[in-house]
């Protein structure tokens, strides 16, 4: 990824660990309907920053991204944030 872009991430209610494998569709009109596709895997080290704060810094070890990343609360958002990747 690149360092100037900034991508939107969403807050959502935490889901069961049994989704953690499901790919597939979900029907129209049910919670979540559309694709749903595993886009990466891998850990998370948190290396700074709390929910409360508005931003987190954490390093990424996943097949495709991998590097020092940071999350930040948008003014005046509660569950809208912006993802950035860190410079290294």
């Amino acid at each position: 990824m690149n360092p100037s872009d900034k991508r939107l991430a969403i807050l959502v209610e935490d889901h069961p660990l049994d989704y953690a494998g499901f790919e597939g569709i979900i029907p129209e009109g049910q919670y979540g309907a559309g694709r749903v596709i595993i886009w990466d895997r891998g850990t998370y080290k948190l290396l700074g920053g709390n929910m409360e704060s508005g931003k987190l810094e954490f390093l990424l070890n996943g097949k495709k991204l991998k590097g020092i990343y940071v999350l930040m609360r948008m003014k005046g958002k509660e569950k809208e944030w912006l993802l950035i990747k860190k410079r290294e």
